[in-house]
């Protein structure tokens, strides 16, 4: 695999498929949050899954992806630290098995790179009607992250964790804003997006001549300034903040804590944050499964998780109403415990079994392939194979691990709850 430079802030990544029987493109752009066209990126993302200036309507476009013989597409917004990826893929069998020599790579590549490019606009615009859809769309997302409880609880610990930083810009946008969305600010963020982004496209099982040739086609008459990947960044320590929310009805109560390393310096590596994640609260051999959930009963699930470009651990779960306060100190004790003493060595073996497992498993699929080595263009690494994952995984040991896990200290503890004797009883 090969990562080439297309033109500037434009590269493509040509990944082996040879075992597989079916093929995949996507489009990656990379590039920097605003919060005061959040929303309109996010509508955005909505607007282009509904089809493109060759298939200006869902109907049109369903009707193509079926005619290539069930061919999948899809359009997403992730973020990246400050940053955030607008991506286009698409999967369909690989063009060698069309039954009538249709020329399968060539309308792939026009369907993707169409979603991306070459929108369907009306006067210049994005269609109105598509954009007061999706408006529409993200309003009932608004509505449905309260009625989930467990994403609320992440979401409003999550707010006061970032507070202000870029790294906290919402990436579904904000509410208040969604009245003011138009089909002009939608195509000014899209036009803003496709100027700044860095583009990456990555091949698996197609002519790639052909598709770096009809990039450049797409954007030869596109002015562009590519920004700077953001750097890393973290959000400092601060003294342990404590919020409660009380919401009537609840069974089951919520409680989120973010923990931060303070520091972007000595990031750690991928292969390390893993094994740390899984021995502490990522399995289920962990800690926080087996001690805190097992043996004390004090959670229904407790699970860690963290994102190493901004140094941030997360820990959630859910509880019994009135139990946020023994679960948060059992939670602690558990931390506390790893970076007193190295983890066991039966311990640390489970959870590495674990992770080589699902390595393994990466080159089961073409998307698993994708986000392996995407996962290193972001972390602006130079590309290892699976293999060569699974090797630097199991070199990891219980000391570094236990320096990790060393360098988090909490900030926030957000809890979602009720009164205990108003819960019904579960």
């Amino acid at each position: 695999m090969q990562r080439n430079q297309l033109a500037p802030g434009i590269y493509m990544t040509v990944l082996d498929a040879e075992k597989f029987n079916r093929c995949r493109i996507t489009v990656h752009l990379r590039y920097p949050a605003r919060r005061q066209s959040a929303t309109d990126a996010a509508v955005l993302a909505l607007v282009l899954e509904r089809g493109y200036a060759g298939c200006p309507d869902m109907t049109a476009l369903s009707r193509r992806l079926a005619g290539l013989y069930g061919a999948e597409m899809g359009v997403d917004l992730s973020s990246a630290g400050s940053d955030r990826i607008l991506s286009s893929d698409l999967c369909g069998i690989k063009p060698q098995f069309a039954l009538n020599g249709e020329d399968l790579a060539a309308a792939y590549t026009e369907i993707v790179l169409g979603i991306l490019f070459d929108p369907y606009l009306v006067d210049g615009l994005f269609d109105a009607q598509a954009v007061a859809i999706e408006k529409e769309t993200l309003r009932r997302r608004f509505a449905a992250e309260f009625n989930d409880k467990r994403l609320y609880c992440v979401q409003q610990a999550r707010r006061r964790f970032y507070g202000d930083s870029p790294m906290g810009i919402e990436l579904n946008g904000y509410l208040p804003d969604l009245d003011g969305v138009t089909p002009h600010s939608v195509k000014a963020e899209y036009d803003r997006i496709l100027s700044a982004s860095v583009i990456d496209v990555i091949v698996q099982g197609v002519d790639a001549a052909l598709v770096a040739d009809r990039v450049q086609a797409a954007l030869a008459g596109c002015r562009r300034s590519p920004a700077p990947l953001s750097a890393p960044g973290a959000v400092p320590a601060v003294p342990v903040q404590h919020f409660a929310e009380k919401v009537p009805g609840l069974t089951q109560a919520k409680l989120c804590m973010f923990f931060t390393r303070g520091t972007t310096e000595h990031l750690p590596s991928i292969h390390l944050l893993r094994i740390a994640m899984g021995l502490f609260g990522g399995s289920s051999t962990s800690r926080l499964f087996r001690n805190v959930r097992e043996k004390q009963g004090l959670c229904y699930y407790c699970g860690a998780s963290a994102a190493r470009a901004t140094g941030t651990m997360l820990v959630d779960s859910g509880v019994e109403p009135g139990n946020e306060s023994a679960a948060e100190q059992a939670i602690l004790r558990e931390l506390e415990d790893l970076c007193a003493r190295p983890a066991l060595d039966e311990e640390l073996e489970e959870t590495r079994r674990g992770l080589l497992s699902s390595i393994d498993a990466v080159g089961d699929s073409l998307g698993g392939l994708e986000s392996w080595y995407y996962g290193s263009i972001l972390r602006q690494e130079p590309f290892i194979t699976p293999e060569e994952g699974k090797a630097l995984t199991s070199a990891v040991t219980a000391a570094q691990v236990q320096e990790l896990l060393q360098s988090y200290h909490c900030n926030i503890c957000y809890a979602v709850t009720a009164e205990k004797e108003n819960a019904p009883c579960q």
